[in-house]
């Protein structure tokens, strides 16, 4: 899955939290020294990659999960 830029549209369209995590996230993207992967975590994603080929279909698309996370009582 590749990190891309939010397009004007895009951005607009987001509420107040979600832009407040996306400011952060491109601050902490701006230092990558702080986003190299420990080889533990790298074995997690390689697994969870290879889990998500071999059975797309019980996985949920980033939206949805996005979703659901802003719309809980969480936040």
């Amino acid at each position: 899955m590749a990190i891309t830029k939010l397009t004007i549209d895009e951005i607009k369209r987001l509420n107040v939290p979600e832009k407040i995590v996306e400011e952060i996230w491109d601050s902490i993207f701006k230092h990558n020294e702080y986003l190299q992967l420990i080889k533990v975590q790298r074995t997690e994603l390689n697994q969870r990659i290879d889990s998500y080929h071999a059975a797309p279909q019980k996985g949920r698309a980033w939206d949805e999960i996005s979703r659901s996370f802003w719309d809980s009582k969480l936040c």
